[in-house]
């Protein structure tokens, strides 16, 4: 039986089909009650647990109900206190058969550190041929200020330095591309614009993933207004929306660079209310495509808590579950054919993380 996916209105899409199967490039696990690596995240998120059985409760078996097949996932790096610790955590659980869908890592490592090699030695030991990769949050626009900027408390590891703009952070994106290990690049538009397409076109032969579509920041303002009554703008911020598009025409101009379609709800808060948000960040989604295109362009789902965190990033209590966010991707690719709809739900993560 073919499953059909769902229009925004609930009606049956009689023009294309779900997927047969989906890769996830982008998810976490966390559990700061008692990992004591995740020291700092506790500090900033307190007690929580979401666990592998929870993603195959959210995801992989809402996703089996409709006959989509979730053939792999990547594990992202949450801010822990230590790469090696994370990713030996997750691999014992996947060793235990609590997430064998887990076919690679990207692994957190400060790649600013004197002793850089040494740790991703101490990290690709921790889970033998799947390490894929290493994330650093990046995002700096100055000290850390409770979410007033674009600054991610992340940076607040190291005073909110940007690291993009250090030599010893070029030094360790040598050391990745030595060793054949990928960088997921995740910053706020002004960084792309300012230093990273400039950085990364001197290692064209490091692969670069643009986390989160690059991260235009609340590009319609707030989900809710200060009453609690729903925002009802849909003209966007057109400073901050030139900074985007400048900020990623200069990175797609390198192929070595590809971009993760996910979190959309930071840059379109609130967007899964309304219809009229649905547009605009659909518009988003395909200009991103048109500038990347489809082969360098992939679907993540970013799953970990619920729907709201996992889209919106605290921007907005209320997102899409699973099956909901694949509904709307399928009415962002309908102009799209079967075959390049293939390649943003799979074959881009495929062929990035090495997953066959």
């Amino acid at each position: 039986k073919v499953l059909l996916c769902q229009t925004p209105s609930g009606s049956s899409n009689m023009t294309s089909a779900y997927p047969t199967e989906v890769v996830d490039p982008h998810h976490h696990f966390i559990d700061t009650i008692n990992n004591p690596f995740q020291s700092f995240l506790k500090s900033i998120a307190g007690n929580v647990t979401y666990l592998p059985e929870q993603y195959i409760q959210d995801v992989v078996d809402p996703m089996k109900k409709i006959g989509v097949d979730l053939v792999a996932t990547v594990h992202v790096e949450a801010m822990p206190d230590s790469g090696s610790d994370e990713v030996s955590w997750v691999h014992r659980m996947a060793e235990a058969g609590r997430c064998s869908y887990v076919k690679a890592f990207v692994a957190s490592c400060d790649l600013t550190q004197d002793n850089v090699e040494e740790d991703l030695e101490h990290i690709m030991e921790a889970s033998p041929n799947k390490l894929r990769g290493i994330r650093w949050i990046l995002d700096c626009v100055g000290k850390f200020e409770q979410n007033k900027t674009a600054t991610h408390v992340a940076t607040s590891r190291h005073d909110g330095e940007d690291y993009l703009k250090s030599s010893k952070f070029e030094r360790g994106l040598a050391v990745l591309e030595k060793k054949d290990l990928s960088f997921d690049l995740q910053c706020a538009p002004i960084q792309l614009v300012e230093s990273a397409s400039t950085l990364f076109a001197r290692y064209p032969n490091l692969k670069v993933c643009i986390d989160h579509m690059g991260k235009p920041r609340k590009l319609l303002g707030d989900d809710l207004l200060v009453d609690g009554s729903i925002n009802s703008n849909i003209l966007p911020d057109q400073a901050e929306l030139e900074l985007w598009r400048k900020g990623m025409k200069s990175m797609a101009s390198l192929p070595n660079v590809y971009v993760k379609l996910s979190m959309m709800g930071y840059s379109i808060n609130g967007w899964f209310r309304r219809p009229e948000r649905q547009e605009v960040l659909k518009s988003l989604v395909l200009e991103t495509i048109e500038m990347f295109g489809v082969s360098r362009c992939m679907v993540a789902w970013n799953w970990h808590v619920n729907g709201a965190v996992s889209d919106g990033d605290g921007s907005s209590d209320f997102g899409p579950n699973a099956v909901e966010l694949l509904d709307k991707f399928m009415w962002f690719f309908e102009g799209y054919g079967e075959e390049d709809r293939a390649r943003l739900f799979s074959g881009t993560a495929k062929e990035f993380y090495r997953l066959d």
